[in-house]
């Protein structure tokens, strides 16, 4: 590892060095001198690809090289002031307190129901209701992922979803790839429509050639809107059956594609289900609603046809999983009291992101801001109490009470999820650094974008009158690197209607792949991918689950592309 990563500093050395150089060398060739700006833009992207999936190094030194090549790039060509690149490292560290905050919530969360005996009493009578894990699967990730997405968003499904199938039987590897795959879809609307209402609202800003009124620029989010959940419902409702038949291949005891297909039906009720509603909830309520709605409608839905099909003996389970190893004498806690915790975090969630409900701004506006970093004009701030992970701990000391735990479990809960985000803290704190470099690169000496809209200003150009084939993976390149889709709108909404408004495209439409596209990002987010890990024990193998989760990403986004293409 250390001969590659002298490697890659030595040529991306001689690169810098030679940048001018060979700048004056091509004069008069534009094509060649933007090949080498997209290739220097792209320095965050490949160096992550590269030591992550391809040389599997572990996240914690891939981030931190990745970082280094970065601010390299951001100072020698861009002409970054190193007084911004410091500004850009504090913010990405004050972003990355908010989702280790995330991270260690939802592991003493998980820890304090694995010390009180409720995972064993839910993986028991979930396996007694159905031991088909692929049945399990859809249920976990798939419906109560969306609900989690719906209310919060922000990492945390998986966090959530990937340890509650890690109980139910499941490897953590597989655990973590279909959370985040399951993690995909209902993130248009995640947080309560927070990637339209926040990430395209505020990201559309002044577009070239398209001059619109408020009225106008509301009707322009809510088609958009629209568009999103009619393509869900298109190409989403098909989600299920591919983690099915995923899993059925390559995580499985029988590892073949058949096991998959013959739970084609269920899959394929758990997808509409989900994905119908939530076209509804758009046309009629709005965007806040949708992955919510849909994802209570489709767990009832689920639910009323496995118990149906349970007493007529008519679904073919498969393979079982194995029933917990709990004694028949030993005393197993109640269901309903084990999912206790899990309900109120729901309900927890919903109530304190309505913005109907006083308690959102209430809990918002306890906020610590950072302004004007160094004199940057670069700011961020931290709103403790209403990040997701305040509520994982509040819950996590109501069960310390309502499960009866003592002062020695108590402390062994602090002391395992404290033990488990080590490597969690050292690679976030280079990848959101990292990641905050790129994106504000855009004040620079020379005069340049920032790295993101250079890469999507020079596919534009490249691609007129295909753009509607590359607008899902901009979307999801957002994605990737920010770890947000309200952040990939935010970033890129802007030139995805200049694009459009230049090559007469529907801004609707354009708007809604991007969305989409980003969604689908959210599968091989190095953040995502990062926290996903630390939860189950799997920190190191953040390369193994982008190589899973890459497919599927860029096969939905090909689609999408098409799907746009042909009803441009």
């Amino acid at each position: 590892m250390a001969f590659i990563a002298c490697s890659g500093a030595l040529w991306l050395i001689v690169l810098v060095k030679k940048a001018e150089k060979i700048q004056k060398m091509l004069t008069g060739f534009t094509y060649s001198v933007s090949v080498l700006t997209v290739l220097a833009a792209l320095t965050p992207i490949l160096t992550t690809l590269i030591f992550l999936v391809i040389f599997r190094v572990r996240a914690t030194y891939a981030m931190a090289l990745g970082f280094l090549f970065t601010a390299l790039v951001a100072v020698s060509i861009w002409e970054m002031s190193w007084i911004r690149i410091v500004a850009a490292t504090l913010e990405g560290w004050i972003i990355a307190v908010s989702i280790l905050w995330i991270v260690l919530g939802a592991l003493l969360l998980t820890n304090t129901l694995k010390i009180s005996g409720a995972m064993d009493s839910i993986r028991y009578r979930l396996s007694e209701a159905s031991p088909d894990e692929r049945i399990q699967l859809l249920i976990i990730a798939w419906l109560f992922g969306a609900f989690l997405e719906g209310a919060a968003g922000f990492g945390t499904p998986a966090a959530i979803c990937a340890p509650l199938l890690v109980v139910l039987g499941f490897a953590p590897m597989a655990a973590v790839v279909l959370a985040l795959i399951a993690n995909s879809i209902p993130v248009a609307f995640g947080a309560v429509g927070t990637p339209i209402l926040i990430g395209l609202t505020q990201g559309i800003g002044s577009v070239i050639g398209l001059d619109l009124s408020v009225s106008e620029r509301a009707l322009l989010i809510q088609n958009s809107a629209e568009k999103i959940a009619l393509f869900n419902l298109i190409l989403g409702s098909f989600f299920p059956f591919a983690m099915v038949l995923i899993y059925a291949r390559f995580f499985s005891t029988l590892r073949n594609w058949h096991y998959g297909l013959t739970a084609w039906k269920f899959s394929l009720a758990a997808g509409f289900s989900f994905t119908l509603p939530s076209y509804l909830a758009v046309i009629f309520l709005g965007p806040e609603f949708p992955s919510l709605l849909g994802s209570l409608f489709g767990l009832a839905v689920v639910l009323f046809f496995l118990n149906r099909s349970s007493r007529n003996h008519s679904i073919s389970t498969g393979t079982a999983l194995k029933s917990p190893s709990i004694s028949p004498k030993s005393p197993i806690m109640s269901f309903q009291k084990a999912m206790l915790p899990y309900l109120g975090l729901g309900l927890l969630l919903v109530l304190t992101r309505l913005p109907s409900l006083p308690l959102r701004g209430w809990l918002q506006s306890f906020s610590i801001e950072f302004h004007d970093l160094f004199s940057t004009g670069i700011h961020t701030s931290i709103s403790p109490l209403y990040v997701p992970g305040t509520v994982f701990l509040l819950l996590t000391f109501m069960v310390f009470w309502l499960h009866a735990l003592d002062r020695k479990q108590c402390l062994q809960v602090f002391r395992d999820s404290f033990a488990s985000i080590g490597a969690s803290t050292i690679a976030l704190a280079s990848a959101l650094p990292m990641v905050r470099i790129f994106i504000h690169s855009g004040e620079n000496e020379r005069g340049l974008g920032s790295m993101p809209l250079e890469l999507a200003n020079h596919a534009a150009q490249l691609l007129q009158g295909y753009w509607t084939l590359v607008t899902p993976l901009v979307g999801a390149l957002g994605s990737f690197i920010s770890g947000s889709a309200t952040f990939s709108n935010l970033m890129f909404a802007n030139m995805q209607l200049t694009v459009a408004a230049s090559e007469g495209l529907n801004p609707s439409l354009i708007l809604a792949l991007q969305t989409l596209g980003a969604s689908a990002g959210n599968m091989i987010s190095v953040l995502n991918v990062v926290a996903a890990t630390a939860v189950v024990g799997l920190s190191g193998k953040e390369g193994q689950v982008i190589r899973y989760t890459l497919i599927p990403m860029l096969t939905f986004c090909v689609l999408l592309g098409l799907l746009g293409w042909i009803v441009m």
